[in-house]
C-alpha cells in the first residue's frame, strides 16, 4: 500500500486529469454563459432553487464553473478550483438524483440546455468526474502557472 501511495506517476496522471476536468468545465460553462435565459428554465426545471434565486443561479453558476476551469488549465489555486469542481460536481450529482428519484423528465443542463435527458448514466459520470477531481486535490503537484509570477514566503523575508 505505501508503495501505491509513494508513486511518481500520480503527479502525472493528476495533470492529465486537472487539464481534462478544467477544459471540460470551461466547455461546459459556454453555452451557459451565452444563454443565461435558457439555462435558467433548465434550473426550474429542476424544481430544487426557489423561484427568485434561479436568476441569480443561471448567472453565477456557469461564471463559476468558467473561473474553476480556467483555473484548472492554467494551474492558478488548482487545489482551491479542484475542490470547487468537487463540491459542483456533488451538488449537480444529488440534483440528477432528486430529479430522477422524484421521476420529473427534464434535460440534464450539463452542456447544453436542451441535450441530452437526464438519466442514471448522468449521475454515474458526474461521480466518475467527482473521482478525478478527488485525484487532482490529492496528487497535483506539476505545471502550476502560480508558481511562475507569485514569490513564496522565503522571497518575501529576504
Amino acid at each position: 500500500m505505501r508503495q501505491w501511495l509513494a508513486w511518481r506517476g500520480h503527479f502525472w496522471i493528476a495533470l492529465v486529469l486537472r487539464l481534462y476536468l478544467g477544459g471540460l468545465f470551461v466547455l461546459a460553462s459556454l453555452h451557459k454563459i451565452q444563454f443565461p435565459a435558457a439555462f435558467a428554465d433548465a434550473v426550474v426545471d429542476y424544481q430544487l432553487v426557489p423561484y427568485m434565486l434561479v436568476p441569480v443561479m443561471a448567472v453565477v453558476l456557469p461564471w463559476l464553473e468558467l473561473l474553476a476551469g480556467l483555473c484548472l488549465v492554467l494551474g492558478v489555486r488548482a487545489k482551491a478550483a479542484a475542490w470547487t469542481v468537487a463540491a459542483l460536481l456533488a451538488m449537480f450529482s444529488v440534483a440528477v438524483a432528486s430529479v430522477l428519484w422524484r421521476g420529473l423528465p427534464v434535460g440534464c443542463g450539463c452542456f447544453e440546455t436542451s441535450g441530452e435527458p437526464a438519466s442514471w448514466l448522468t449521475v454515474a459520470r458526474d461521480l466518475v468526474w467527482l473521482g478525478m477531481a478527488l485525484y487532482v486535490i490529492g496528487y497535483d503537484r506539476f505545471l502550476h502557472l502560480e508558481r511562475l509570477f507569485l514569490l513564496s514566503s522565503a522571497e518575501l523575508e529576504r
